[in-house]
Order: structure tokens, then C-alpha cells, then sequence
């Protein structure tokens, strides 16, 4: 018997709105049904996510840049950015500089992993990052009408979530899962059609900038190198990822994303 089409459309919209709970602090209904087969479905909404962050920190940008100017605007989107996903991302970036710089064996590693103080390496490292995603956003947006940097804003957030969730596909999750976060989405894999529909929802935002910019593919594929490449070494490392992996792989892919778009617009105007 087919699904009536009301009820898949209520079950997606129910699937995307549990994606906010878990990956935003944005409200959502209390009378949400939640399970963990829906919280693991709930991924491929995880580059939505992305999309659904990238418009709420542009907008902030588009407000503000009129009357503060453009690097006020751009720390202050950062700043909503945030406060929307409660620094989800940039906690695991942090732990993760605290684990691989303080830690040798794997055992090690993921013991200061779950340390929930931060300590020399994650202070440095998110300050750092931080710094350089603002640098870098603030360069963009003196080079390109706003039109475009809101496009080069979101784009990054999604496909950055797209590539730290496409990890999960490829890479064994290694801490005691019963103590994890992020139990419910790395206990088993996507189906092939929701993995399709996350990725198309990464390809709309990308192709549409790259159609404007075809040089900004090589801002695609950057991030996408950085990514593989440090999902690599963690997997050296500690033999796969854990949560925190994927919220620093979002970080470094995130502004991977910015440097790269930054290198192909001041190479393009050097050249001209």
C-alpha cells in the first residue's frame, strides 16, 4: 500500500525540524516525535542545516553592513552563527586540538577528548580559527557585492556539514559509543536515497555559485581536500572519528572554504 503523500511530506518536515534540535539551539515544537531511527534520519538534513545557518548569519550581515560597515557586520554574523548552533562545531574543534596535540596513544587522545575543560592547544586553536574565518570573511565581502557574499557565506556552511556527515559513510567510529553525544546518527549508515538527498541539497547551493563563479570550484574542492585529509589523520591516529572529529572536519572545511574563495577572488583581480 502506498504512503500517502501528506504523510511523507509530515514525516520529512518532522525529520528536518528534528535535525534543528539536534545540530541548532532554535526552537522547535515540544510535541516533536522523537526517536533515535528518527534522529540517524535526521542527517541528510544535516547540510540543510548548514543552509538553514549560513541565511540566519548573512542576514545579520545584511542588516548590520549598512550602518556598522563590513567588519563589525561579518563578526557579528559570526557571533549569531554561534549562538544558533550553541558553538556545536567549534567545541569539537577545540577538543580535537586538545586530544591529537596533547595526546600520543589513541587511548590518550580520546581521554582529553572527553575532558570538558579546554586546555593550551584548543584555546590556541579556536582562537585561531576563529581569527582566520574572520580575516578571511571580511576580505571576501570588501571584494564581491553582498549578493555574492551571502552566497559564498552559505555555500560554505553547507558543504562543510555535508562533508563532515559524509564522514560517518566512510570512517568507523572509535569512542565508547554508550557515552557519545552522538550515538543515535553513528550507529549505522544512510540509506542510499537519503544520501542523495543530502547531497543535493549541498549541489543546489554549490552549483549556483559556481554557475555565477566557475573559479569558485576550486573553494569546493579545497574544503573537500582539507576534510579527507584530516579525517585521514584521524583515522591514523586513533583508527576513525569521533564527535568531535566531525565538528572540527566542519571547521576546517568551513574555512578552507573562505581561504580558498579569497586566493581565486584576489588572484582574479591581480590577473585582470
Amino acid at each position: 500500500m502506498a504512503t500517502h503523500p501528506t504523510n511523507v511530506l509530515k514525516r520529512e518536515v518532522q525529520l528536518l525540524l528534528t535535525a534543528v534540535m539536534f545540530y541548532t539551539r532554535l526552537p522547535v515544537p515540544k510535541c516533536l516525535p522523537f526517536s533515535q531511527d528518527r534522529l540517524n534520519l535526521s542527517r541528510k538534513y544535516f547540510p540543510a542545516i548548514g543552509t538553514i545557518i549560513g541565511c540566519i548569519s548573512g542576514l545579520c550581515y545584511f542588516v548590520s553592513v549598512p550602518v556598522l560597515g563590513v567588519s563589525l557586520a561579518v563578526l557579528l554574523s559570526m557571533c549569531v552563527s554561534i549562538l544558533a548552533t550553541g558553538a556545536f562545531h567549534e567545541d569539537g574543534f577545540a577538543d580535537s586540538c586538545d586530544g591529537l596535540g596533547g595526546g600520543w596513544e589513541k587511548d590518550s587522545v580520546l581521554t582529553i577528548m572527553k575532558d570538558s575543560r579546554i586546555g593550551t592547544y584548543g584555546t590556541v586553536g579556536l582562537i585561531s580559527i576563529l581569527a582566520v574565518k574572520a580575516i578571511a570573511l571580511i576580505e571576501i565581502a570588501k571584494l564581491v557585492p553582498v549578493s555574492l557574499f551571502l552566497l559564498v557565506y552559505i555555500a560554505a556552511h553547507t558543504w562543510s556539514r555535508q562533508l563532515s556527515s559524509s564522514a560517518i559513510e566512510f570512517f568507523n567510529y572509535v569512542q565508547d559509543i554508550d557515552q557519545s553525544k552522538v550515538k543515535p546518527i553513528t550507529d549505522r549508515h544512510l540509506p542510499f536515497t537519503a544520501q542523495v538527498l543530502s547531497f543535493l541539497t549541498s549541489a543546489l547551493i554549490l552549483i549556483s555559485l559556481i554557475v555565477i563563479e566557475l573559479q569558485f570550484l576550486y573553494a569546493v574542492l579545497v574544503a573537500a581536500f582539507v576534510a579527507i585529509y584530516f579525517l585521514r589523520y584521524s583515522n591514523k591516529r586513533i583508527g576513525g572519528y569521533t564527535g568531535d572529529i566531525l565538528g572540527a572536519t566542519q571547521q576546517l572545511a568551513e574555512v578552507s572554504f573562505y581561504i580558498a574563495a579569497l586566493a581565486v577572488l584576489t588572484t582574479s583581480i591581480n590577473g585582470s
